[in-house]
């Protein structure tokens, strides 16, 4: 064990500090190296995070994200108190073609190759799914399993598994301000769930809606399903043109808002707009619909609070959604809805949803209660600044003056324009042609024929050391 320290970390091997690489990203590569040229063998032990922590100098948090990433890709198992060891499943034939890949192409490693295959570049609303903490996922479902109550093999509460509900209380108190109580919390399916849920409680056919012009096209088509009438209200740099909007639609019933982030252009409501949507909320009797899909994403600052935690005249219908944090096909979001509302959400919940799979919802509330959520955002935080900062050079570097990159405070995706983007779904399908998956900006308009064009770019799942190779396959895509 002591020798594989000193050979390992102290012996001839330092970080380098000038590296545009972050430390636990070298730390990952040494590792990785080691054991591919086996001098780390399988089965035997890696140092403890807190000891290799102390020989760099380095955050303990630095070496848990350089271990999950080597987790999540198979070259180690952690055995809890007994430390991280090589797996020892890495057999010569696996060596083998773990080799034959790295020596193709050092962004195949960066992703597992299921992975690779189901995630197309750019492709928007999907976290970073080759570092999710797998092991720990199947640990936790393994052992929920194990232990499965009568409560999660017949239909529970259709709000929801209670300490889930509980969990999601506590997050919210830390993370966005918001003061609410399990009993105002309703776990749904996803987004479009809780979006459905409030339009069977809250909507009557022809009730107008305000809806950011350019604003997330599913929204505004659910809620023209559900028979809303769509009211396009213009956002400026700072949000949602509140005046504007009460001129064109006074009577309005609802405001649909993604307030901490918009999307699509990334602009956050400014506190003075805040309030005064809340002000005409409370005089309007309306609501005020709060999509707060991304806002755990914010770079170079903390999140900033939600609007619902300005509410004090109980007209904001909060949703959230664990689908942009953990995984997309948890299928899994929650509502939180004013006191006095409840009693209403919760019987057409009772009445035309039934709830969701209780097994599911243990895990996730395992996950967030035993502290695993709160690291992994914080991961994901850091990653995604890593890979934002890769994938903006890259097609700086690319495409030169070509395009106009647009870095927002925060979210998952780039925003590139220029004069050459102008026809942005024709180059939306070439790109896909090529296996790539951005959005057309342009989407996002209820009016095409006064939208503005560019290309939503996501950078979630491209590898920092992919950015190079993916941005020349995006000009050589739209330059035909």
């Amino acid at each position: 064990m002591s020798r594989t320290r000193k050979l390992h970390v102290g012996g001839g091997w330092h970080p380098a500090p000038r590296s545009p690489k972050p430390l636990y990203r070298q730390v990952y590569e040494r590792f990785r190296e080691a054991i591919h040229d086996r001098t780390l063998r399988p089965g035997e032990r890696l140092p403890s995070t807190r000891s290799l922590a102390s020989q760099l100098g380095a955050a303990r948090g630095t070496i848990d994200l350089a271990y999950s990433l080597l987790a999540t890709e198979g070259y180690v198992v952690g055995k809890g108190a007994a430390g991280t060891f090589v797996a020892p499943g890495l057999t010569s034939a696996l060596r083998r073609s773990l080799n034959r890949s790295h020596g193709a192409s050092t962004s195949a490693l960066a992703q597992p190759r299921a992975h690779l295959a189901a995630i197309a570049p750019f492709q928007m609303g999907v976290p970073a799914l080759d570092v999710f903490p797998r092991a720990l996922w199947c640990r936790l479902s393994a052992r929920r399993a194990r232990m499965q109550s009568m409560e999660t093999m017949v239909s529970g509460d259709p709000a929801g598994y209670a300490p889930l509900r509980d969990a999601i209380v506590s997050y919210l108190a830390v993370s966005r301000g918001i003061r609410c109580h399990a009993g105002q919390v309703i776990v749904t399916s996803g987004f479009q769930g809780a979006l459905g849920l409030l339009t069977r409680a809250f909507l009557q056919p022809g009730d107008e809606v305000w809806f950011e012009e350019p604003g997330y096209f599913f929204a505004r088509e659910a809620l023209k399903t559900a028979g809303a009438r769509v009211i396009p209200t213009p956002v400026d740099s700072e949000g949602l043109d509140v005046a504007e909007a009460a001129k064109r639609a006074a009577r309005a019933r609802f405001v649909y808002v993604t307030p901490a982030h918009q999307a699509p252009l990334g602009i956050s409501l400014t506190l003075p707009r805040r309030l005064a949507l809340l002000s005409w909320a409370a005089r309007s009797n309306a609501w005020v619909i709060e999509d707060d899909y991304d806002s755990e994403f914010r770079y170079g600052s903390r999140p900033l609070p939600a609007l619902k935690s300005l509410d004090e005249a109980g007209r904001v219908l909060y949703v959230g959604t664990f689908s942009k944090v953990l995984l997309p096909g948890l299928r899994l979001g929650y509502l939180v809805v004013p006191e006095a509302e409840v009693d209403r959400v919760k019987r057409v919940c009772r009445l035309l949803y039934g709830g969701q799979p209780g097994a599911l919802q243990t895990v996730v509330a395992d996950f967030m209660s035993e502290g695993h959520f709160g690291r992994h955002i914080k991961r994901m935080r850091t990653l995604y600044q890593e890979r934002r900062a890769s994938l903006a050079n890259a097609l700086a570097k690319v495409f030169a003056d070509r395009l106009t990159l647009q870095l927002q405070a925060g979210g998952m995706h780039l925003i590139a324009r220029g004069p050459t983007l102008k026809d942005d779904r024709a180059l939306v399908a070439r790109a896909k042609a090529h296996g790539l998956a951005p959005a057309a900006l342009s989407w996002s308009y209820a009016n095409p024929g006064r939208s503005e064009h560019g290309l939503l770019l996501s950078f979630t799942n491209i590898a920092s050391a992919n950015a190079l190779e993916v941005a020349t396959r995006l000009r050589r895509a739209i330059e035909l």
